[in-house]
């Protein structure tokens, strides 16, 4: 039996450095067994040991006629940075365009997007701790220092978990987390970058001890009520989405209308002139988070570009859309 180990098939280095190689470039031994195979010496099963990091992983048997091109395919999914255990299961695949190779690719491919996410925000966050002023580089350290790469949004659900009114129902939890957590650009800028960080910072900082971050305006509705809430006010947000893109000046209708009824929905009232008057009163008065906001359309934005709206533009369009509307009336 033919055995071609790790360096045969991987390449491995030798612990005095350096690679054995034959006269073609290839290691060594897997040129030695090449050559035994082609003259017709290897007709006994081949058994190919590939070293992994930490031990020797469990023989790979590549006996029969076939054994030359199967110590090709292994150095070629080696190559490609495949991990051994994909190795295995695209050998116990009929062929090599069989359903394991195919999912091999697709892994690999997968966890490299993510790295290369990785590396394409970190030089982000290089290029914005080179590019700011020597006076605001500490201030920029600590922001992104407290940051993972690749970054996560969980401390931003985290946050807005704990804003929503508790036993509400997790579909609408996970409705409104998909529209209020912002999705991460894979090419972000430094401009990005920092916008992100200082949302990490403002929804990981502690609560003010006794301040109440839902509005009262929320409050009211209670945990089936602003499950309701939410769902009208997305509606509302994505009416206003084209108004606020075409940069035009908040006025009633269709996208007006969809927000209060959204509120008198939720409150069991029906849309009329004195609620839509108590309701500017109610918004008017509750807590805001503008500049949650203001860091979120940063991230959303692709550099250079109109800002994306996000559900606080919305919101503070269709505010002065109401308040228009109610001046108008009087």
């Amino acid at each position: 039996m033919h055995q071609v180990d790790a360096d045969a098939v991987t390449g491995a280095q030798h612990p005095g450095g350096g690679h054995r190689r034959g006269r073609s470039g290839q290691p060594q031994r897997l040129e030695q067994g090449a050559q035994r195979l082609r003259s017709g010496q290897g007709g006994e099963p081949v058994q190919c040991r590939v070293a992994d990091v930490g031990g020797t992983a469990p023989a790979l048997p590549l006996g029969g006629p076939e054994a030359l091109e199967r110590l090709r395919l292994i150095r070629s999914l080696r190559a490609l940075d495949l991990p051994l255990p994909e190795v295995r299961r695209v050998l116990a695949d009929e062929g090599a365009a069989g359903r394991a190779l195919e999912d091999a690719v697709a892994g690999r491919l997968r966890d490299l997007g993510g790295e290369l996410k990785a590396l394409r925000w970190r030089q982000a966050a290089l290029r914005l701790v080179r590019e700011c002023p020597a006076g605001e580089r500490a201030d920029r350290l600590r922001l992104i220092g407290a940051v993972s790469i690749p970054p996560s949004t969980a401390p931003l659900a985290r946050f807005w978990r704990a804003w929503l009114p508790p036993r509400m129902p997790a579909r609408a939890v996970s409705a409104f987390l998909e529209a209020a957590v912002p999705q991460l650009p894979d090419e972000p800028d430094p401009a990005q970058v920092l916008a992100f960080a200082r949302l990490h910072a403002m929804t990981t900082a502690p609560c003010p001890a006794g301040r109440q971050p839902q509005p009262e305006v929320h409050r009211m509705a209670g945990a089936r009520g602003a499950a309701a809430l939410y769902a009208g006010l997305a509606e509302a947000y994505e009416l206003a989405g084209p108004q606020l893109r075409g940069a035009r000046d908040p006025h009633p209708g269709e996208a007006l209308d969809a927000y209060v009824a959204a509120y008198a929905g939720a409150y069991g009232s029906r849309d009329t002139r004195q609620f839509r008057r108590l309701l500017a009163a109610r918004l008017a008065a509750g807590p805001r988070l503008d500049r949650y906001w203001e860091l979120t359309a940063v991230v959303l934005t692709p550099p250079g570009g109109r800002p994306e709206p996000t559900p606080g533009s919305a919101d503070d369009w269709l505010r002065a859309a109401l308040e228009r509307d109610d001046t108008d009336a009087t």
